[in-house]
């Protein structure tokens, strides 16, 4: 009988192997579609799925499925420069059904400017010790930070 792996290396070859990193990556655009293709095309097309590096967007309309495939290399551009890479390789256009766009309250931005103690930063390094590649650990401090510090803001405010 051999040894039992440490469950770090496991989960770490599990990780990569569902390819989470990419997904992540791609499905962002769910958050910044708005923005990318602006609030009138966004009325009448909303992103659906993506499979195979192909990104499947519901549209309200026929005339606005013909006219969305007159677009579609510049938002395929687009969303590859949100991207940071040609992680999306086409864009179908179908009609399906498309939700209302939810109502957000007043953006407040100051949530960058809380500051957190050097306590927060150290539980976060010692959570982020036994990650191994530079990368995916970079993408984590990232994240860990941003939600202290969304997570203080939303206390102070509340």
């Amino acid at each position: 009988m051999s040894r039992p792996k440490p469950i770090r290396g496991i989960l770490e070859s599990t990780l990569k192997g569902l390819d989470l990193d990419f997904q992540l990556k791609a499905y962002s655009i769910w958050g910044v579609w708005n923005e990318i293709v602006g609030e009138s095309v966004a009325h009448q097309a909303q992103p659906r799925s993506i499979r195979n590096r192909i990104l499947f967007v519901d549209v309200s309309h026929p005339t606005w499925v013909q006219q969305l495939q007159f677009l579609k290399p510049k938002l395929l551009e687009k969303l590859n420069a949100f991207l940071g890479e040609p992680i999306l390789q086409d864009i179908r256009f179908r009609l399906g059904k498309i939700s209302p766009p939810l109502s957000r309250p007043a953006k407040d931005d100051r949530w960058h400017e809380v500051d957190l103690d050097e306590k927060t930063f150290e539980r976060m390094e010692t959570l982020l010790q036994e990650i191994d590649d530079g990368e995916v650990r970079r993408s984590l401090r990232d994240l860990l930070i941003k939600g202290a510090k969304l997570e203080r803001h939303r206390k102070r405010s509340t």
